[in-house]
């Protein structure tokens, strides 16, 4: 709109003085002089509409210019992500599919097991205080069978533990001790299930990228070999391959190692938690056998 409104203002500035010039061509001389100031003037106007009309151009332009910078940084984490994961594939491809897919399938594997275990250990994870207060209740109550009731109610391997003490505390506190030992070692072989399968995993992807390195070299060294010489161009190559099959074996033996500290240190947690709820609880007995004497 700008643009028009100025086209327009020059286009009567123009008329304007066409008519002025053939005014003063019929006049006397004093005439012609006011004429001519009279037409600088409109000169003088003419000039500051087209300086309007560029500033305005010049305004829409930044205005555009400064959409476009706009605009830009919401493609460029996209574009980022397209170059990340072409450079993964292009590095897969360049490793060798051979042995980048058993180290794919070791990190793949690895992973499953892991995510497993730590959804099987979150879900055995109890609030060990209110369910011995549960227990408790329950024994002031009802007796071992409301009791055993609570611990049927309630997931985990602390729950489990208490169950199998309460099943003997008809046979006294000594057997009930055994039993929640015995059935720890249980519960604690069900926590560590699948920990050797990862640890079997974490070994063998630095060991496939290994024996990509030396497979790599090998190839390298026989390039050597039937030429007598070689250019460095022609075994970058097979040096590249070796080194490409190492990184991915010691990232994916990182990632893995990673999560079995953390299932570990989960087990460990709950290892701890199962021993000091055995002896409270088995002190719970204890109070509830003195009490009905």
């Amino acid at each position: 709109m700008k643009k028009v409104f100025s086209l327009l203002a020059v286009t009567m500035m123009l008329s304007v003085s066409g008519l002025n010039n053939v005014n003063a061509q019929g006049g006397n001389e004093e005439p012609v002089v006011e004429l001519d100031s009279a037409t600088q003037a409109q000169n003088d106007s003419i000039a500051a509409a087209e300086q309007a009309a560029a500033d305005a151009l010049a305004e829409e332009e930044a205005a555009a210019a400064a959409a476009a910078a706009a605009a830009k940084p919401a493609e460029k984490p996209e574009e980022e992500k397209a170059d990340i994961s072409q450079s993964i594939k292009t590095k897969f491809i360049e490793g060798g599919p051979m042995f980048m897919t058993f180290v794919l399938i070791a990190l793949i594997f690895g992973l499953a097991l892991c995510i497993e275990r730590i959804i099987y250990l979150n879900l055995a994870t109890t609030n060990t205080k209110k369910l011995l207060d549960n227990i408790e209740a329950a024994l002031a109550s009802g007796g071992v069978e409301e009791a055993k009731e609570v611990c049927r109610n309630t997931r985990g391997p602390v729950a489990a533990i208490f169950y199998q003490g309460l099943e003997r505390s008809h046979e006294g506190v000594d057997m009930v001790e055994k039993s929640v030992i015995a059935y720890g070692s249980v519960q604690m072989g069900l926590l560590e299930k699948g920990l050797s399968w990862i640890g079997l995993f974490i070994a063998l992807a630095p060991m496939l990228g290994f024996m990509g390195t030396v497979i790599g070299m090998i190839d390298a060294f026989d390039i050597i070999e039937a030429r007598g010489e070689a250019k460095p161009e022609e075994l970058a190559g097979g040096i590249k391959v070796a080194l490409i099959t190492t990184v991915s074996g010691l990232i994916v033996a990182i990632i893995l190692q990673i999560f079995y500290n953390y299932i570990v240190s989960k087990i460990d947690g709950l290892v701890n938690q199962m021993e000091d709820a055995s002896i409270s609880m088995i002190d719970l007995l204890v109070k509830h056998e003195l009490s009905n004497k």
